[in-house]
């Protein structure tokens, strides 16, 4: 058993070809094996790479110092040696007590090392545990070590729901700001500058004098054509300056803060590495932009980016931890708790983020991890509610709570909604990623700022006369969701009044009334508003500004659904005695909830663009509260998913990484064609053999020149030139700082020295130099497959093994490579796409 838990986690990675050309560096880079073949033009890839769109240099990486390499060599080798051998550490001829600067250490866009991580977390508990049944001091440090993980959730969860209420607050007071300004307090928002009036109406009771509009403060009155104007470009001037403000922040402090993150933060939690996306740079520029750019009145939303911001929380507070700070497969454990976190704060919905995280998000989520995510996202959503962002003790501001039940009948708009969004989530998938790809490949990517401009210029201009689409898109679902009582006063309640007191529902609420003209005028408007937000929220997401899908589809949907819930009850009244109604919807009975139909709508909307099925009704759930409605819920979210895999299995999240050319295996996508594994390894038959190093015979120099010939990040080790058979495999930055070492820390090891990666060295002449043995540093045991292995294994191999190459044999005698990237090229060319799109465009 534990030999094949070892093989579990053989070396899960997957990068581009241009690891490896970072060698000068002290650090060294875990290379990509990609096919051990001779370079050609299409293996070398550019120093940059483009993440959500924005093509960046990532020379520096400050933000995300690397793992420390403390541990060292000794460490590195003992526990790979000993795991492999049986035998402990083959040192070099040269004692290696002291640590190796640069093992231990990742580097840019490469991918970590699953099974060493895991050996150095188990040799580092397992020395613990002995430790701890010596003494009392070594016992403390033992219950420390083991609480640390809890500590380290909680701190996560404070900061996170912390800045989640900031964010939330700031953002509600800027989106006020463009309407006008407190006189009382300037810092003070619309909502709470009133609380205090008791000059308010119940007609206009957002009204007050401490509060004035900028077109009364210019004009010195509140009507009249010459105020709306200037209140109309004064909510253009503020959308500008903030959308501009922060498409400058994100463009010259932190090019990372751009889009939702989650993408990324996908691929990251599979293994791969992304310095200083996960940074306090990143952290601060996101935090403040998003505040930024939620309250220009672009259509986008928060809830995205908030789980960047928690990923970011997580990271920087791994470092204070030393089984953290020092294990990356331990910092992916606690990355995806705080994903989970992330859409705790957004939603307010604790249980929806610990299944979002598991759903949608992580790669490798073991029990333990689901637990400390639960307890994560539980402390955020306590600390959210302290804080009280909204005033109204929610975590939310769109939280509601219906009362009437809903009726077997009405499955049948339900699953309409359903179909709606689904086929929403496909075309706005479909119609995004082509703009997107437009901004990739023309003249338009080149000018981020303009582009944010003019889509805020564009959005305020054609917001500000339609109400719904003025006000933020929190507030609109608010709106939408809201079931109107006797005390509304919103424009989606103007029904004409009953006639007697007979047609009163019981409580708060109202039967089934028959529209009035303030209703007629509000769902002209929310059609309009309907058009608009369908095709804005296309050119918004994927902006150089930080920008969420969640509220832009969210109210898709609600609008969408309250349009329906509105028509079914206008139905209902006028045809209570109709087959459909009758025996369940008598006159005078509150029978149809248009607010409910807005709910299951934006679930549809949602689901369909994002494929999340039980994360998703459970959150909708936790923001309504009834049980009661999760039949409708999850009726509308699995129809949605259905229609919208008929036209593509991928959500707007897989959409995005393949068109960033990100190394991840979509576990959700099937292999069908029936290659097999020697069709895809490399070198093809056309290409030279294999680059590799004999166990003995070859000298110091020839390894040299080898290494130095070759772009490889890695040679498998063969027993000779004409046998062929495996022996193991070795990196080629374990083979430079090696040979380095010995040549600066021994006398004698020359170009002349043998290299010998077995027990014991070959007898040699008197007079010959002392020969350099590597077997410590070589890979006794490499995941190999054979020549006929069906590729649809081969994937299923790498998938669920997390794999980043394996070597290709017959009958022991070695014939090729398979990595990531030649499944993912594979794939792409059986799917018809640009295999050369593969890891960054």
């Amino acid at each position: 058993m534990s030999a094949f838990l070892l093989g579990l986690f053989r070396k899960f990675s997957a990068e581009s070809d241009r690891g490896l050309r970072g060698m000068e560096n002290p650090g060294y880079r875990t290379g990509s094996f990609d096919g051990l073949h001779r370079p050609s033009d299409d293996d070398d890839d550019d120093d940059l790479v483009d993440i959500a769109g924005a093509t960046l240099d990532f020379s520096s990486t400050d933000d995300d110092p690397p793992l420390s390499s403390g541990g060292g060599y000794e460490e590195y080798s003992s526990s790979r040696a000993a795991g492999m051998n049986g035998n402990g550490p083959t040192k070099l001829v040269d004692p290696l007590e002291d640590p190796l600067p640069g093992l231990g250490t990742y580097e840019d866009f490469n991918t970590i090392d699953w099974v060493r991580e895991k050996s150095k977390d188990r040799d580092r508990h397992r020395e613990i545990t002995n430790k701890s049944r010596q003494s009392t001091v070594a016992l403390l440090h033992s219950v420390s070590d083991a609480f640390s993980g809890w500590l380290l959730m909680l701190l996560v969860g404070l900061m996170s729901g912390a800045l989640a209420g900031g964010i939330d607050i700031a953002a509600h007071w800027l989106t006020d700001m463009k309407d006008g300004v407190c006189l009382i307090g300037f810092w003070f928002n619309h909502e709470h500058c009133c609380w205090t009036s008791n000059e308010t109406t119940f007609q206009e009771r957002d009204r007050c004098p401490q509060w004035k509009s900028w077109g009364e403060l210019i004009t010195g009155t509140s009507e009249g054509a010459f105020t709306y104007i200037m209140s109309y470009l004064m909510y253009i001037f503020w959308a500008l300056l903030f959308s501009f403000l922060a498409v400058t922040l994100v463009r010259a402090f932190a090019p990372y803060a751009c889009g939702s993150g989650i993408p990324e933060i996908k691929t990251i939690l599979s293994g791969f590495i992304i310095r200083g996306y996960l940074g306090k740079w990143t952290l601060i520029i996101k935090t403040i932009t998003l505040v930024l750019a939620v309250s220009s009145g672009l259509s986008l939303g928060k809830e995205g980016p908030l789980v960047h911001v928690a990923c970011c929380c997580a990271n920087i507070l791994c470092h204070l931890f030393t089984k953290y700070r020092k294990n990356e497969a331990k910092r992916r454990e606690v990355l995806s708790a705080a994903a989970a976190v992330g859409v705790s704060v957004a939603f307010g919905a604790p249980i929806g983020g610990v299944l979002f995280s598991l759903e949608e998000v992580s790669y490798y989520f073991p029990l333990k991890t689901l637990w400390r995510s639960f307890f994560a996202a539980l402390v955020a959503a306590f600390t959210l509610r302290s804080i009280n962002p909204f005033g109204n003790s929610r975590l939310v501001l769109f939280y509601v709570e219906f009362h009437a039940p809903w009726h077997l009948v009405e499955l049948a708009p339900f699953i309409l909604l359903g179909i709606f969004g689904g086929l929403w989530g496909a075309l706005f998938i479909k119609a995004n990623i082509a703009w997107c790809r437009k901004r990739k490949s023309t003249r338009l990517g080149h000018y981020p700022v303009i582009e944010v401009l003019v889509v805020a210029a564009v959005t305020a201009l054609l917001a500000y006369p339609n109400s719904y689409t003025r006000m933020s898109g929190a507030e609109l679902i608010s709106e939408l969701f809201n079931d109107c009582s006797l005390l509304d006063s919103s424009q989606l309640c103007g029904y004409k009044q009953p006639t007697n007191t007979s047609e009163t529902g019981g409580g708060n609420s109202l039967a089934d009334r028959p529209a009035g003209e303030g209703l007629y005028t509000a769902l002209w408007q929310l059609a309009l508003a309907l058009i608009f937000k369908m095709l804005i929220t296309v050119v918004t997401f994927g902006m150089k500004v930080p920008s969420g899908l969640f509220i832009p589809s969210m109210a898709v949907g609600a609008i969408a659904g309250r349009l329906l819930g509105v028509g079914m009850e206008q139905l209902a009244y006028y045809n209570h005695d109709s087959v459909i109604f009758k025996g369940w919807c008598s006159p005078g009975a509150d029978c149809i909830t248009p607010g409910l139909y807005a709910m299951v709508g934006a679930a549809a909307c949602l689901g369909g663009v994002t494929r999340m099925t039980v994360s998703l009704v459970v959150i909708m759930f936790e923001l309504t509260g009834g049980l009661e409605y999760i039949v409708p819920l999850m009726a509308a979210t699995m129809t949605s998913k259905w229609v919208a895999d008929a036209f593509g299995r991928e959500g707007i999240y897989e959409a995005h990484i393949r068109l960033n050319g990100y190394p991840f295996l979509e576990p959700k996508e099937e292999f069908e064609h029936s290659s097999l594994a020697v069709d895809v390894m490399r070198p093809r038959r056309s290409d030279p053999a294999l680059a590799v190093l004999t166990q003995e015979g070859m000298t110091v120099g020839e390894v040299e020149a080898l290494v130095e010939s070759t772009h490889y990040s890695g040679f498998p080790v063969v027993v000779s030139q004409e046998s062929q058979r495996l022996v193991g495999f070795v990196l080629r930055r374990d083979l430079l700082i090696s040979i380095d070492n010995a040549r600066k820390r021994q006398e004698g090891v020359v170009s002349a020295s043998q290299v010998v990666f077995t027990d014991h060295a070959p007898a040699q002449a008197p007079d010959a130099p002392p020969p350099l043995r590597l077997r410590g540093i070589m890979d006794l045991s490499p995941f190999t497959v054979t020549d006929h292995t069906p590729m649809d294994i081969t994937v299923d191999i790498f998938r669920k093994l997390g794999l980043r190459q394996c070597l290709v044999t017959h009958n022991g005698r070695l014939l090729g490579i398979i990595t990531k990237k030649d499944i993912l090229k594979h794939m792409a060319q059986i799917a018809n796409r640009d295999p050369d799109s593969i890891l960054f465009n």
